[in-house]
């Protein structure tokens, strides 16, 4: 029959202070012998009665894990940052949902960058939901960081908690994730430049190939910009009228597209394919596994680096063209066509579904939440529609 045992607390000192420890015995593999461990628990002066000292034992779950037979001492966040890594951010891993090395690289990011310095050395089960949401509005307050990357940081934590649990390293009640409890905005007030296609083409204008034809096939077709780099010639179809997006270029990286809705084939209308033809014909590199946007400077190995597009060709065009002034702080690239094209397509009165469909979004809301923007003489339009359905109806009643 197996053995549990409850342990038992006592007050040592310690370097924060006097702390309740909890003591229990082990088997020590080498030799079979029974020998003693310790867990703090807390600080007395948090805990002034050994009541609430047992009571905080409990809220850590420390006796379930102390009898259970891998036990080796308190599981810190740590232990499941390191253990998530292994298991579920190494691309040699063979996950049921593989993540792209993007998505790796910037969960990576945040929990080497920003949640193991702050939360690596603490108790997984002692860490409050309260202390997170005071951490994200300290870091929020200091960097002068927007709500969706202090969610994202939230979410990320909240995947380490879920993976701890699914493993069995800490227990699967609801309590044992503090990120379920830590409330958090998603909103952001950022609002994208838009671009009318009449200063879309004053921009074009300003571009030399093969930036121009870049820029008008982001602009028309609603390819991000990772997948215009990731196109090769055998993809651009000419004769069914198609592009097939299978695969993206970033960091560096050949990637796979964004989700499953992102594999729709984009049509290639007759104005733009005289562009891509034209581009072909001129381009060095035009067998079918070439890249449709090759780097000169490598040879055509690789495609153009996006960052580098913008702030070398797109940004000063737009500068050029009066879209942006010298030196304006503004958040400007190639996605800010796929929300011009979205705001032009819904303004136009295109149906959400067909905006949806070219711009390859899961889900409708994401079009018209996040891409469909509302000019000013958009709402003038609206408020002028109702004020006239209700000056008109006050009318006929008078009358």
């Amino acid at each position: 029959m197996a053995r549990f045992q409850r342990g038992s607390l006592r007050i040592e000192p310690r370097k924060n202070g006097q702390t309740w420890v909890l003591r229990y015995f082990v088997t020590r593999p080498l030799d079979s012998r029974r020998v003693e461990h310790k867990i703090a628990v807390g600080l007395v002066r948090d805990f002034p009665a050994e009541s609430a000292a047992w009571a905080e034992v409990e809220r850590q779950h420390l006796q379930s894990q102390i009898n259970r037979s891998d036990f080796r001492g308190r599981v810190t966040f740590a232990d499941l940052v390191q253990h998530y890594m292994r298991h579920e951010l190494d691309e040699q891993t063979e996950a049921v949902d593989p993540k792209s090395h993007t998505t790796i690289a910037g969960y990576r990011r945040i929990l080497k960058n920003r949640c193991l310095d702050r939360w690596g050395k603490r108790t997984a089960l002692g860490i409050q939901p309260l202390e997170i949401e005071q951490w994200l509005k300290a870091i929020k307050r200091e960097e002068q960081l927007e709500n969706p990357t202090l969610d994202k940081i939230r979410r990320v934590m909240s995947l380490v908690f879920k993976h701890g649990q699914r493993y069995g390293l800490i227990p699967r009640s609801e309590e044992s994730n503090p990120l379920r409890f830590v409330r958090c905005k998603t909103t952001s007030d950022y609002e994208a430049m838009i671009l009318t296609p009449q200063q879309a083409f004053v921009v074009l204008m300003q571009l030399k190939e093969p930036e121009r034809t870049l820029t008008l096939l982001a602009a028309s077709a609603g390819l991000r910009i990772s997948e215009c780099l990731g196109l090769q010639w055998q993809d651009v179809s000419f004769a069914e009228s198609t592009i097939s997006v299978r695969r993206t270029w970033t960091c560096g990286r050949v990637g796979i597209p964004k989700s499953k809705a992102s594999h729709a084939p984009v049509p290639l209308h007759p104005l733009l394919a005289e562009f891509m033809q034209e581009w072909k014909n001129t381009t060095s590199y035009s067998g079918p596994e070439h890249w449709v946007f090759a780097s000169f400077k490598l040879k055509g190995r690789q495609p153009r680096i996006a960052n580098m597009l913008v702030e070398d060709h797109l940004r000063p065009a737009a500068v050029r063209a009066g879209v942006l002034k010298e030196g304006e702080k503004v958040r400007f690239g190639f996605h800010n066509l796929r929300h011009s094209l979205a705001s032009f397509l819904v303004r136009s009165k295109t149906d959400p579904k067909t905006v949806q469909a070219l711009l390859r979004h899961s889900d409708v809301k994401t079009t018209l939440q996040l891409y469909a923007h509302s000019v000013s003489e958009d709402r003038m339009a609206a408020q002028g529609e109702m004020l006239e359905a209700i000056l008109q109806s006050s009318s006929a009643a008078v009358n």
